[in-house]
């Protein structure tokens, strides 16, 4: 994703600006594994954990959503790599509403961002309307017209300002 986005500060967009972010357990195991257009595993784990897909009304696909989501949790804490799940995620966001509302500062968010893909409406920012507007500096998706344009100066001169 961020290979597809610039760092935009005073209209300059830096199209390889370091970025800091972690993952949720959701973004794996519900998207990366359960969407149909990635790696679309639902039917394979439903299968394997032997729920009935008769139809739809066995909710097959939810318990097996469900289920991709504790087994990358479990997975991820036996390898001893820390990984947020949803809920933790949410009562952070709720948390950070409260130290910008205490500095006086309003709260943006996009709402589809936000709310977890998974037990969505069992969280508190489900029921919350956000306002959108995005500030700067941000990382900002490339536009399709953007090109990274290679450097022409000679830097290798210049040496490691470290040693």
């Amino acid at each position: 994703i961020i290979s597809d986005m610039v760092l935009d500060i005073g209209g300059i967009r830096f199209p390889a600006a370091p970025f800091n972010g972690w993952y949720m357990e959701t973004e794996i195991g519900a998207r990366n594994f359960g969407d149909k257009q990635r790696y679309n595993q639902l039917e394979a784990v439903a299968d394997i954990m032997g729920f009935d897909r008769s139809n739809e009304r066995t909710l097959w696909r939810d318990k097996a959503l469900i289920e991709l989501n504790v087994a990358v949790l479990h997975s991820f804490k036996k390898a001893g790599v820390k990984l947020v799940d949803h809920h933790t995620a949410v009562e952070q966001h709720e948390q950070f509403e409260r130290l910008e509302a205490e500095a006086g500062r309003p709260i943006t968010g996009e709402w589809s961002w936000l709310v977890p893909p998974l037990s969505g409406s069992a969280t508190s920012v489900f029921h919350k309307e956000f306002d959108p507007t995005e500030h700067k500096p941000n990382f900002l998706y490339r536009n399709q017209g953007d090109r990274i344009e290679e450097s022409t100066s000679n830097t290798s001169s210049l040496g490691c300002p470290f040693s």
